[in-house]
């Protein structure tokens, strides 16, 4: 069997404080991986962060003997700090999200007043345009836009595997939310109905799980149990249905807890502050701005 005919393997990391599933996805032929969207932590609480979720990707990756070829982000983050950049110094290995993350950047600066923020994707290696191809190992790969719970929002399609990270979740438990800035329920239906048009035995990955009902995590599903099966898509025969039940469940949502600690870092590709003259870092908090 050569590398172009191999099935990715997907292996996922559950962090329960965000919900967060982080993954290595592998070319068995090759031995080459990527990393998506990993999670530098961050205990609110005390203002600590460390590299424990981070650092068990690189013992998996170690353990098998791959190699990092990409580190990819498919969003600017608003619940968890990425990893991307802590990864990439200790792997070499390039960082890459979707093109649009820019219109993130000018979003987000001009809410934290940063007028000196270079709001132009520079902080990662390469960014992705909607339909660009690529490769994991000899396993093609290829980029889908799916713009609706952020502006920057991406898939990626690697082999039989979608990595769809906030558009659907598992079955039972629906949709992602919309209602951030930028964010656009009727763009998170269009969205959807792209990865839904892929071949029905893909396996899709999602990007969170809140343990619905108190179940064990859970993170992979098909095209076919989605759409069958997911609560939000198959109680919607039309955008404007799925756009009504988002929106009126996005009223009900509180923000997430480290939205506003998130995305100044992750809008920079995953890079603490610089420290200030005393040596420490420090977080900006704008007030009332949500």
């Amino acid at each position: 069997m050569d590398a172009s005919s191999a099935k990715l393997q997907v292996a996922g990391f559950y962090d329960k404080p965000s919900g967060s599933i982080q993954y290595v996805v592998a070319d068995p032929q090759t031995r080459r991986c990527a990393i998506i969207d990993p999670v530098l932590d961050f205990d609110e609480k005390s203002g600590a962060t460390a590299t424990k979720n981070a650092d068990a990707l690189l013992d998996f990756i170690r353990d098998r003997r791959l190699v990092v070829e990409w580190i990819l982000d498919t969003h600017p983050h608003a619940d968890h700090f990425s990893a991307a950049h802590y990864l990439s110094t200790k792997t070499g290995a390039p960082t890459a999200i979707g093109e649009k993350v820019v219109d993130v950047q000018k979003l987000w600066k001009a809410i934290y007043n940063w007028p000196d923020f270079p709001a132009d994707g520079s902080q990662w290696s390469r960014l992705f345009a909607d339909g660009e191809t690529f490769s994991v190992g000899g396993i093609p790969a290829k980029v889908l836009f799916s713009p609706g719970h952020t502006l920057a929002s991406i898939t990626y399609v690697i082999g039989d595997a979608a990595f769809i990270h906030d558009t659907l979740f598992m079955p039972d438990s629906g949709t992602a939310r919309a209602d951030f800035p930028g964010g656009s329920a009727a763009q998170l239906w269009r969205s959807i109905q792209n990865i839904l048009a892929l071949p029905e035995e893909t396996r899709l990955f999602v990007g969170h799980d809140y343990q619905t009902e108190g179940r064990e995590p859970l993170w992979e599903s098909t095209v076919a149990e989605q759409k069958s099966k997911n609560a939000h898509v198959a109680a919607c025969r039309t955008e404007a249905d799925f756009v009504a039940l988002r929106e009126a469940r996005d009223r009900t949502l509180p923000m997430p807890r480290l939205i506003l600690h998130a995305l100044q870092v992750n809008m920079n590709g995953g890079r603490l502050p610089e420290p200030e003259s005393n040596g420490r870092r420090y977080l900006k908090f704008p007030l009332d701005c949500l």
